[in-house]
């Protein structure tokens, strides 16, 4: 028998950076509003659930007219059995991710990437380019 799979290629048009910091996620949510100018509020947790386990992963977000930010954290909440309890597993040494969708004005990617790299609470900040990852999947709500 034949069998046939579903190939599907996502387009993402988002800019992503990635946080190495032992910031607490609130602690971080309220340095990034006062550096952005933004109003992170926290979300719902996310709930993936997996075959092996969950991950539940803790989000803010922050939304005008034009723009969206969203925080996230990297590493899953809750304790798991998973192998890899990582949003984003292909960037795991990253502790916390913002995805910025349609970023202009004051948060333009140039902008953003400046301003992160002089926060107190971030040892290192990288920006990705989401489509070279391969759970990028997970990014995308």
């Amino acid at each position: 028998m034949k069998t046939l799979t579903l190939e599907v290629e996502y387009d993402c048009d988002f800019d992503l950076f990635g946080l190495v910091s032992s910031s607490r996620e609130h602690k971080l949510a309220w340095t990034l509003n006062n550096l952005l100018r933004l109003r992170l509020v926290k979300q719902q947790d996310l709930i993936y659930p997996l075959h092996q386990g969950r991950l539940v992963i803790s989000n803010y977000l922050y939304k005008n007219e034009v723009s969206i930010l969203r925080l996230f954290r990297n590493r899953s909440l809750d304790p798991s059995t998973l192998k890899k309890p990582f949003l984003a597993p292909d960037i795991k040494e990253y502790d916390y991710l913002i995805q910025v969708c349609n970023g202009t004005g004051h948060l333009a990617s140039e902008l953003v990437a400046e301003r992160l790299a002089t926060l107190p609470d971030v040892q290192y900040c990288c920006q990705f380019d989401p489509n070279e990852l391969k759970f990028k999947e997970n990014l995308l709500f």
